[in-house]
């Protein structure tokens, strides 16, 4: 999770408990970053919101972790429902017509889309740190994101491809594949499948913002130029996942799905 402008959560996400609404559809303005005349939320106040909008409760091991019955699950749930019906379309689609004569895919980020880093943001007072976080990431312990390893699988089994574009490093490569395994989204974890960031060697489909050693891609410039090298490829991703907005921005994908995550905000 490559987060160099990574903001504390907190300020982009004030509306969290009653007027924040995540679901399927284009990406929109839905959290502003911009400075306000206003004196913002309390942070207090906010971490306590995010706890409740998680149901966060503390297990036997001490990790910080969701309930399945909160409120984000619920949220996830509707975005997981309207996206299996995009799947459905598509699959028809391709079976009885062609998909534009491109085979259907779908595109999943990692961090908050696939697993779950909840226990490290409230670990961390919802700050980011590079060493810790890539500390947590070899773990490969992350729990699940309701319901998403679920799509994975899903689409896989109506003939969907399913690639991954995530902002972890190379070096994070093994942990990630891990970590996905153990929770179940166990498709197409090679090489070929799976897009990371990869600063010291970057793709030539990326030329325009990135050299050997020399990488200068924004979120969006990275995210969507990978989305762009897999339709080249001969697929029309026909659903996008991600929790952030850059994530999602960008083009190259039929519809996009904003899974909730109000713990940071990367631009």
């Amino acid at each position: 999770m490559n987060k160099p402008l990574r903001l504390a959560a907190i300020a982009a996400t004030c509306a969290l408990t009653a007027t924040v609404v995540y679901g399927a559809g284009a990406a929109t303005a839905g959290q502003s970053t911009a400075n306000s005349t206003r004196e913002p939320y309390n942070i207090g106040l906010l971490t306590k919101d995010i706890d409740t909008y998680y149901g966060t409760t503390l297990d036997a091991d001490g990790v910080y972790q969701a309930s399945p019955d909160s409120q984000y699950a619920k949220d996830l749930a509707r975005v997981d429902a309207a996206a299996k019906r995009q799947i459905d379309k598509a699959a028809r689609a391709a079976q009885h017509h062609g998909h534009r004569g491109k085979k259907p895919a779908v595109v999943f980020d990692i961090d908050d889309t696939l697993l779950l880093s909840l226990d490290y943001e409230k670990k961390n007072n919802y700050g980011y740190n590079g060493t810790t976080w890539a500390a947590y990431v070899d773990k490969a312990d992350r729990p699940e994101v309701f319901g998403s390893p679920d799509l994975v699988r899903y689409a896989a089994k109506k003939g969907v491809a399913v690639f991954y574009n995530s902002g972890l490093s190379e070096a994070q490569r093994t942990a990630a594949v891990q970590n996905l395994k153990k929770v179940g989204a166990d498709v197409n974890l090679d090489a070929g499948h799976m897009f990371l960031k990869d600063a010291a060697n970057p793709p030539a489909y990326l030329r325009d913002c990135a050299a050997p050693g020399a990488w200068k891609c924004t979120t969006v410039q990275f995210k969507a130029g990978t989305r762009k090298h897999i339709e080249s490829l001969g697929y029309d991703i026909v659903a996008n996942f991600g929790d952030q907005y850059s994530d999602l921005e960008g083009g190259y994908a039929d519809r996009t799905y904003k899974l909730p995550n109000p713990t940071y905000y990367v631009a």
